[in-house]
């Protein structure tokens, strides 16, 4: 998948209001560190040798990576001019020279050009707040400009950021803020922002222009520095050792955004949500490190540590001045358990005729596993497939008819859980095949005897579902062990491992980073690959994302479909009579669903706006349109709070609160933490259609076999449970 392990500046960067130093505020060009540039040609020399596809850094994977380069930088094409990238068409293939002569110059090159551009387009963009802007004019902006020309000339760029700020005002006039408001708002932001990139340092772009690399060999090779190291890791072992607190950054200052439940910050009953974290002593007499203004990921290297040492916060409260006295709070630093993002349990009920059906609902964000721990001993190491087991045990307690593994967005992990987790639901065998750099192939079995569930289980998967999560709704299908339900996923048929640079090199320090790279295929036990292709699912849902756009498709250097000789398995279960009676009830429900029919109507204006790709900057035809949208919202608030006979209904709106979803103009760090922290509540609160949709085909299924035990024997096969 497309790098979601960028820093955070480069969020900046191509997001609708990047913004970077002004003139005023210009940073000395930034310069490569020669442990950057040894870096760099570790990692050419690994990815040369022994990548599953191999591809000589030469000059035409020079070119390759200059495209990917300018596209991490500007994607959009809302900074560089034609002649700039005319400029830069020297280094399209230069830049294989400068990763094995481990001489960066030319990739911070263009960086340093790229900052001074971005710097004059601010200044130009808040040279517009003083003038104001006439919203009777018929025009339009084009907000999506990855496929279109880099802009020719100096005129057409201020045209485009022009229509940009414009756009950005009428956001908020239209949400009600007063010109005044809305230029202070507009102007702070920029003003934000500029600090933010002003801290951009050369590891940063050292981690873009790597990261142009590694994509270019491979969709899913990837670089990470010795910060993105340890923020993989973290997501890994889905723990750190900390305070436990969720910080953001907001008006300069590190602010607390959320603690977490048994974590030392919770516990001390010293800290509460809004607090600002101006300081950081290490140890009781540590002196206090000014943290204001620092970014983000700084001032949390500094809250992080070893387990058991003590960190000193100098902490300015909530509801204190900027003047007001401060709070030094002592904490010791633990390991923290990030439970949200673990697999959870939950059940929901629906009506099969007279009947209610109970399905049990696993929530998996991914295949996560400490293997720190798991290496160390530690009997009670982070893993998804321990937890799954313990969710399952605790659904049978609370008499589920049914189990709904939910994917969506899963976007992978640990190859071992995906093993693990498939090995809860079949008794023993393969579960998927891989083929290797040499074209030699290997199967890897689930090996524990017994089942933690042998009732009837559904894998619900869309776009965004991808790798281990392939894997197990793959094998769930071949084995006939579960319904398959959603959208077709991701289509990521390979296999990747982290080298430890620092480690292979000896280094006393972390000072290489990591390189995630592609070591083989993997393909399905019946011989096919998920790779292109994805999981097709066996009843599906509308699809939200667009599949040229996301996806294993999307990519041009992505590997083939191919296929491979089946593994030897046998079936548990055989859906082949069920799945056209669950289809035929499935489309006669969702007919007469209002809920459903919204959502695709929803997904339809959104591919219309997808494809249209101009919104209005008439402020007469934005009202009318955010006056048909309100409405629409409204009716259906109506519809969903009271039945036929129009009296009050006890069932969650479908939007969960309507304010939720407007827009308001404003960015998460503009907005009062309470009113954002309500908003982000909301909309996690809202009616999950799909969710409840596949919950009600796993309760036909259950219906279907209980009345059928011919046909529940063939579905579901006697299996001894453990």
């Amino acid at each position: 998948m497309k790098n979601k392990l960028m820093w955070m500046f480069l969020a900046f960067a191509v997001a609708t209001q990047a913004v970077a130093l002004d003139a005023s505020r210009t940073a000395l060009p930034l310069q490569p560190l020669q442990e950057e540039s040894q870096a760099a040609h570790l990692s050419a020399e690994i990815l040369t040798r022994y990548q599953y596809r191999r591809v000589p850094l030469d000059d035409a994977a020079s070119s390759k990576i200059f495209d990917n380069y300018l596209k991490s930088l500007d994607g959009e094409k809302i900074y560089f001019l034609q002649t700039d990238i005319e400029r830069f068409a020297y280094a399209r293939t230069k830049l294989d020279d400068a990763i094995l002569g481990e001489d960066l110059s030319i990739p911070f090159e263009i960086f340093n050009v790229y900052r001074q551009r971005i710097s004059a387009r601010i200044a130009y963009a808040r040279s517009l707040l003083r003038k104001g802007f006439d919203f009777e004019r018929k025009e339009s902006y084009q907000y999506m400009r990855e496929k279109a020309p880099w802009p020719r000339s100096e005129d057409e760029m201020n045209d485009l950021w022009r229509k940009r700020v414009k756009n950005d005002w009428l956001r908020l006039k239209l949400a009600g803020k007063d010109p005044k408001s809305i230029a202070d708002t507009l102007d702070k932001r920029y003003e934000n922002i500029l600090g933010s990139i002003a801290k951009v340092k050369s590891e940063d772009v050292f981690q873009i222009f790597m990261n142009a690399y590694a994509t270019s060999v491979d969709p899913h090779t990837n670089y990470f520095g010795v910060r993105a190291s340890e923020d993989f890791d973290i997501s890994m072992s889905l723990s750190l050792v900390g305070i436990g607190a969720v910080l953001q950054t907001k008006d300069e200052y590190t602010t607390i955004r959320e603690l977490l439940a048994g974590s030392p910050a919770a516990l001390s009953g010293k800290l509460k949500i809004g607090d600002r974290i101006v300081g950081v002593g290490q140890g009781d007499n540590g002196p206090i490190t000014d943290v204001m203004g620092w970014r983000i990921d700084d001032a949390v290297a500094l809250i992080r540590g070893a387990e058991d040492s003590v960190v000193v916060l100098d902490v300015l409260p909530a509801s204190a001045g900027p003047d007001d006295k401060h709070n030094l709070i002592r904490l010791v630093r633990k390991k923290i358990s990030l439970d949200k993002q673990a697999a959870k349990k939950s059940v929901i009920e629906v009506k099969d005729g007279t009947a209610t059906r109970r399905i049990g609902v696993i929530t998996l964000p991914g295949f996560y596993q400490d293997m720190a721990a798991r290496q160390k001993g530690d009997k009670d190491f982070k893993s998804a497939s321990r937890d799954v087991s313990r969710l399952l045990a605790e659904l049978k307690k609370d008499k589920v008819d049914s189990v709904l593994v939910d994917l969506r967005n899963n976007g992978g992990g640990s190859l071992d859980e995906a093993i693990e987790l498939t090995g809860l639901f079949i008794d023993k065998g393969p579960v998927l095949q891989q083929r290797d750099s040499k074209g030699e192939v290997t199967v890897n079995s689930d090996t524990h005897p017994g089942v933690a569930w042998d009732g009837p289980l559904g894998v619900l998967i869309n776009r965004g579902s991808a790798s281990a999560s392939e894997i197990f709704a793959a094998a769930i299908q071949d084995y006939g062990r579960g319904l398959v339900i959603g959208e077709t996923s991701f289509g990521k048929g390979t296999v990747q491992t982290v080298l430890d640079l620092d480690r292979l090199e000896k280094n006393d320090k972390p000072k290489f980073g990591e390189l995630k790279m592609t070591i083989a295929q993997f393909f399905r036990i019946n011989g096919g690959t998920t790779q292109l292709r994805g999981v097709i699912p066996d009843i599906s849902l509308p699809m939200i994302t667009d599949a040229e756009d996301f996806g294993e498709s999307s990519y041009d250097n992505a590997l083939p479909w191919s296929q491979i000789q089946p593994a030897a398995y046998t079936p548990a279960g055989n859906l082949a009579g069920i799945v056209p009676q669950l289809k035929s009830i499935h489309d006669d429900r969702i007919s007469k669903d209002k809920d459903f029919q919204a959502l695709r109507e929803d997904i339809a204006e959104f591919d219309a706006q997808r494809k249209k790709n101009l919104i209005s900057l008439n402020e007469t035809d934005r009202r009318k349109e955010r006056a048909v949208q309100e409405a629409r919202i409204l009716a259906r608030e109506k519809a969903d709070t009271t039945d036929k006979a129009g009296n009050a209904a006890d069932k969650k709106p479908l939007v969960a609160d309507g304010a939720a979803f407007e827009d308001d103009g404003l960015q998460s760090n503009e907005r009062n933490l309470a009113a954002d922290l309500a908003i982000e509540k909301a909309r996690k609160n809202a009616k999950d259609v799909l969710l409840n949709e596949a919950a009600h085909i796993l309760g036909d299924e259950v219906g279907l076999l209980k009345a059928n035990a011919s046909l529940a024997s063939t579905v579901l096969p006697k299996q001894e449970t453990h």
